[in-house]
């Protein structure tokens, strides 16, 4: 009888195992696969916000110069020497004027192409890798400029084999007679330099699914596509990678997990692995960015996951023992409740303690991110924050005061440089697209061109006097907006530099279905012979460093492309400028 007993209750013990474990690795597995889905999907989420970013950095960097090859096509001298024949003369003196302009925008190369694709100046006259007397005709961005008035153009240099992006505007004489190509070259090495210290991987592929630029080495000129017959032959053509080996990169999709977000095994260029694969479209460009993030921060939140459903599951199998052992014996049922409860509760803080730690991670993980984003733009305020409290170190222990008492001014101000920096981090952030139109408070815009130019103006006695109707709404793009009006404020600035009364009126005037907005300064205005050139590209006045000429050249082709206007004249106290925009009804 007794062995009997202990038969079954083997068997039962044996039973209840199995069903235990059984449902354990269950309640794992599905957990494990809930896990894996909400993680995959929060980290596609936030993989999509830090993409956007990264687009936001590149295509600002290629705005910067987009203006550029348009504005350098209007200068009168290029046109002058391509309607002509070439002489040494004249193309050295081109060389030169390229030379200096592209030392103080920070391009990478400028060039001047004729009509028939020869590079007859280019700012690299003087290195071995000169553009100069050598035939483009074949790259499209000739092409495009020729046949469009304007090109853009990815690819490695023939005579440099160095890659860049190339933009490109066509040079036409006053009867629109096509005379040459002019060329701005961009390289993006501290791009990439930025990049390369992220863990993730971040690409950026051409429309054929060529990767050209990447953070990582072994990942660029990788093909994200089969190249079909024509595309070879077009690269052929080209020569937009030269000399560069196209390697497919191999990979399979795993999950799609939503518009441009997918979870996928790639065999190489270096390691075997699956990674979470965002991509982004670049529409101004034709371009895709890409941000491939490897599995490893995902598999301790999934693991977690599967532990913690076992773990519940497996109090729950002992909950119910327990109740079971209740009804059979008091005292045996009353020990094994207290044993069970204790573990439930041990149990139930391992899994608190563990959500904790995973919340806290969490945390650390965004402050490290966003800490980083931050440094890199406060990285040369604190530079200079270093060396300033060195000099006033020394200044005390000498015991010059009034100087230390500069240098704690000059702190004080790169205090506010890094105030602003934080507090216009969205603004920057946020993507201005080309031909953008939405109501803008005027007023607001101007406001905020005065906050920035604030430096400007504690150092300088001038009285702004302000009479603004409300409200003042107009299309346009706000950030465009409030560059024109900080050129605008600081011309003026200029102007009454030195001159016994300094001020500034900024006045509004209703005129129809748009608004004019007038600033007009207390200086000696506008000589009569330069009044019709103030617009142009590269004419200025002031001494050499101080300003390229274009900042009114530039205001006034926002103006213009917003659907209004920018004018300038003399009045009898000094020079007025008008900004005319078309007003909000």
């Amino acid at each position: 009888m007794s062995s009997t007993l202990d038969g079954l209750r083997f068997w039962r013990l044996l039973l209840i195992t199995l069903v235990l474990v059984l449902g354990a690795v269950i309640a794992a597995r599905w957990a494990v696969q809930r896990a894996e889905y909400q993680a995959l999907h929060e980290a596609a989420v936030h993989s999509d916000s830090q993409l956007r970013l990264y687009a936001t950095s590149l295509h600002t960097l290629i705005e910067r110069y987009r203006v550029m090859p348009s504005v350098l096509a209007l200068d009168p001298e290029l046109r002058e020497a391509l309607s002509a024949p070439l002489t040494p003369e004249i193309q050295h003196r081109l060389n030169l004027k390229l030379e200096r302009i592209n030392e103080a925008t920070r391009s990478s190369t400028l060039e001047v192409m004729n009509a028939e694709g020869l590079a007859v100046a280019a700012s690299n006259w003087q290195l071995p890798t000169s553009y100069v007397g050598h035939n483009y005709h074949f790259r499209p961005y000739f092409q495009q400029a020729k046949v469009t008035g304007s090109g853009r153009f990815y690819g490695v240099g023939v005579v440099s084999g160095i890659p860049g992006y190339f933009l490109s505007r066509a040079i036409q004489d006053e009867q629109g007679q096509f005379l040459g190509v002019m060329v701005v070259k961009l390289e993006f090495p501290e791009l990439e330099q930025s990049w390369s210290q992220r863990p993730d991987i971040i690409l950026v592929s051409d429309e054929r699914g060529v990767v050209f630029i990447a953070n990582q080495p072994g990942w660029r000129y990788r093909m994200l596509r089969p190249l079909t017959e024509q595309d070879r032959q077009e690269l052929q053509a080209e020569r937009q990678y030269y000399n560069q080996s196209l390697v497919p990169l191999a990979y399979q999709d795993q999950q799609i997990l939503g518009p441009g977000q997918r979870w996928v095994r790639i065999r190489g260029p270096e390691r075997v692995g699956y990674y979470l694969w965002n991509t982004l479209p670049l529409p101004a460009e034709g371009w895709n960015i890409h941000l491939l993030r490897p599995s490893n921060g995902l598999d301790s939140s999934v693991r977690m996951a599967g532990v913690a459903a076992a773990g519940a599951w497996l109090a729950l199998g002992f909950a119910a023992l327990l109740l079971v052992q209740r009804r059979r014996l008091a005292q045996e049922r009353q020990r094994r409740r207290q044993e069970l409860e204790q573990l439930v509760e041990e149990r139930t803080a391992a899994l608190r303690t563990a959500q904790d730690g995973l919340i806290q991670a969490a945390k650390l993980a965004a402050l490290g991110q966003m800490s980083a984003a931050m440094a890199h733009e406060l990285n040369q305020p604190l530079t200079a924050q270093r060396m300033q409290l060195a000099s006033l170190r020394l200044l005390l222990d000498q015991n010059r005061l009034e100087d230390a008492r500069r240098i704690l001014g000059k702190l004080e101000d790169l205090l506010s440089r890094m105030a602003a920096l934080t507090g216009h981090l969205k603004t920057y952030a946020r993507q201005s697209p080309r031909g953008l139109r939405e109501a803008v408070d005027l007023a607001a815009a101007l406001e905020r061109a005065l906050e920035l130019l604030e430096p400007r103006l504690r150092g300088q006695p001038v009285e702004i006097r302000q009479y603004l109707d409300h409200p003042l709404r107009v299309w346009g793009d706000p950030i465009r907006l409030e560059q024109v009006l900080v050129n605008l404020i600081r011309n003026g600035l200029d102007a009454v530099a030195g001159c016994t009364s300094q001020w500034l009126e900024i006045r509004s005037e209703r005129q129809g279905d748009r608004w004019c907005l007038s600033v007009t300064d207390s200086g000696t205005g506008i000589a009569p012979e330069h009044l019709a050139q103030v617009f142009d590209p590269f004419f200025t006045t002031k001494p050499v460093g101080e300003g390229l000429g274009l900042g009114l050249a530039v205001s006034c082709a926002i103006a213009h492309e917003l659907g209004g206007e920018l004018t300038a004249e003399n009045t009898e106290h000094g020079a007025c400028f008008r900004l005319i925009l078309p007003a909000v009804v």
